[in-house]
């Protein structure tokens, strides 16, 4: 049996709804919370009327970015798990990559050849994994954080962001270099494609883009992904 037909299978929309269910009703509690709070502080309501208004507005992007990485990621994973991870952490990129090292543990490429339902669910088992992370991380580092903040960048504020930028690229740079040579030492040309153009396409955007239209960066990942994807897709049609 196909390993999506499981993982799509309606017990796993049932139980993924759950925890949907829930984090939609902590948005609705804390907007109630809030205007109770703008009462207490006899706030004009105009005013959080305005901030939810462009709060909703301000969403659209980062939810389209979302919404099309979930789109590839349920081709790899299934839909209930895609639409639970992104649901609730909302985070595109890191839900990526925590489903392909998941896939990287077990020899395989994310919804390659050879990814299995064993693999499948070693790759459900990273991205929980990584989210419970982020949440004992929060737990237990937050009273403390600020001072690990300023030991580790020495108290300059650019450093801490140069460092910070600098593991990201490490990390997204390793992931992009499996990629290539998925199949061993030949290089993956597809893939390469994919990589270069979405990548170029994050860079234009940021340069020539953002600064005359800053809403833009919120569309960037998914814009760069789909260039980069229909990039590889001409090359193969043209060359393969």
């Amino acid at each position: 049996m196909d390993y999506l037909s499981i993982a799509n299978l309606p017990i796993f929309w049932l139980l993924a709804s759950i925890t949907v269910l829930i984090s939609a009703l902590q948005a609705v509690l804390y907007v109630r919370q809030a205007k109770k709070a703008t009462k207490a502080c006899s706030i004009d309501p105009k005013i959080p009327n305005q901030a939810f208004r462009i709060g909703l507005i301000s969403a659209i992007g980062p939810a389209c970015g979302v919404f099309i990485v979930m789109v590839g990621l349920m081709s790899a994973i299934g839909g209930p798990m895609a639409w639970l991870r992104l649901s609730i952490i909302g985070a595109a990129a890191t839900e990526l990559s925590a489903a392909t090292y998941g896939a990287t543990a077990c020899g395989v490429t994310l919804g390659g050849d050879g990814y299995t339902l064993t693999v499948l669910a070693v790759s459900w088992f990273a991205m929980a994994l990584n989210g419970a992370g982020w949440l004992i991380f929060t737990g237990v580092a937050t009273p403390g954080l600020e001072k690990l903040r300023d030991k580790l960048s020495g108290g300059d504020i650019r450093w801490l962001g140069v460092m910070s930028a600098a593991c990201s690229i490490a990390i997204f740079g390793y992931l992009d270099a499996n990629s290539m040579v998925a199949a061993g030492p030949t290089l993956n040309v597809g893939a390469t494609i994919a990589i270069v153009f979405g990548a170029l396409t994050m860079i234009l955007i940021d340069k020539l883009f953002v600064p005359k239209h800053p809403k833009l960066a919120e569309y960037s990942l998914g814009i760069a992904m789909i260039i980069g994807i229909a990039a590889a897709i001409l090359y193969q049609f043209v060359f393969a």
